[in-house]
């Protein structure tokens, strides 16, 4: 919770103060609003927590999306590493992102800047992890086709 440094009136007795007991002040704002008691809310907490589900959302997709592009990144420049393993990661973070995005369709509409600031982190994450220059990383994003549907298979044995 973003809590400021002093509570804030006005909260009931029964209500504990939102920078005190974050988990008891949720829970009574939720009683208070079931019982329609709205004059006892404490209104400007309870729109900054509504705010801030909404940046956690956001966060939520950016990270699924860093993690899958990172695993891609490496996957693309390291050929010589690919293992089972590896497209297992692939697929598994393929379904974090698609399950992130089918917990919040609205921010379809954001994509595209989503995936400009998790590909920043995740061709940092891979040239951390490959042992690669930076400059090995194409500062472009990955495409969505490359993201979504390339298929990250090892041949047959």
């Amino acid at each position: 919770m973003n809590k400021p440094s002093q509570p804030r009136p006005p909260f009931e007795a029964t209500s504990p103060p939102y920078e005190l007991d974050g988990y008891g002040w949720a829970k009574a704002q939720a009683r208070l609003l079931s019982e329609r008691r709205f004059e006892a809310v404490d209104l400007a907490n309870i729109i900054e927590e509504i705010e801030s589900v909404g940046k956690r959302e956001r966060s939520t997709v950016r990270s699924a999306l860093r993690v899958l592009m990172m695993h891609i990144l490496k996957w693309q420049h390291q050929p010589e590493r690919r293992s089972r393993s590896w497209a297992l990661s692939i697929a598994s973070q393929r379904l974090a992102y698609q399950d992130a995005i089918g917990d919040n369709p609205s921010l379809k509409g954001e994509l595209d800047a989503i995936r400009t600031e998790a590909y920043r982190r995740s061709r940092i994450e891979a040239a951390a992890e490959t042992d690669l220059p930076l400059r090995t990383f194409s500062e472009t994003p990955l495409e969505w086709q490359v993201i979504l549907d390339q298929k990250f298979e090892l041949p047959d044995a």
